[in-house]
């Protein structure tokens, strides 16, 4: 027995010692995965964003121009440009685009979710672009860029570009859009 005093003590311990390992082990993966969980959360709201917009587009596809703002494109959301005034097609036609920028405009200023007096509902830093793709008759492309949590590889896309810092942080999703002519 004299030879064993204290070992009772080294064994708490070290078993201490290995559940801590464990603990810290989990909570590493916890962070981990709420990091992933807010990233795909905002990608989530970046499409459902683009595919409202399309929508929009879609249903007003007579004055599809005034969405991108002829061929110098249109950017929406956290940038300091006004938003363009469509002047083309009918009274009705235009107001509806106007008030489908605007919609646009407050969704991805987050208006959709509100605590505290503060807009939550969108991405970090979100931002929309509208641009006609060159060459291809009524073809657009609406993308939605944020703020990632982690460095990744930055987009090829312009949208959103030098917006966040490190351009490794930007994410962005797009989707193309050819309006097709319906009179013919």
């Amino acid at each position: 027995m004299k030879t064993q005093r204290g070992m009772l003590l080294i064994e708490v311990l070290v078993s201490i010692f290995i559940a801590a390992v464990a603990l810290l082990g989990t909570v590493t993966m916890m962070a981990k995965s709420s990091r992933s969980e807010m990233e795909s959360y905002q990608r989530v709201q970046a499409l459902t964003l683009v595919q409202d917009m399309v929508s929009r587009i879609n249903a007003n596809r007579q004055v599809a121009d005034c969405y991108s703002n002829g061929t110098t494109g249109l950017t929406a959301g956290n940038v300091s440009t006004a938003l363009p005034t469509c002047s083309s097609g009918t009274k009705a036609q235009a107001t509806t685009a106007n008030n489908d920028l605007t919609a646009w405009q407050n969704s991805l200023l987050g208006a959709a979710e509100i605590t505290g007096g503060s807009k939550v509902g969108a991405m970090i830093g979100a931002v929309g672009c509208i641009e006609r793709i060159p060459g291809i008759a009524q073809s657009y492309r609406v993308t939605v860029a944020w703020q990632g949590l982690l460095a990744t590889i930055a987009s090829p896309l312009a949208c959103g570009q030098n917006q966040f810092g490190n351009d490794n942080l930007r994410r962005a999703v797009s989707v193309q859009i050819q309006i097709a002519n319906l009179s013919t």
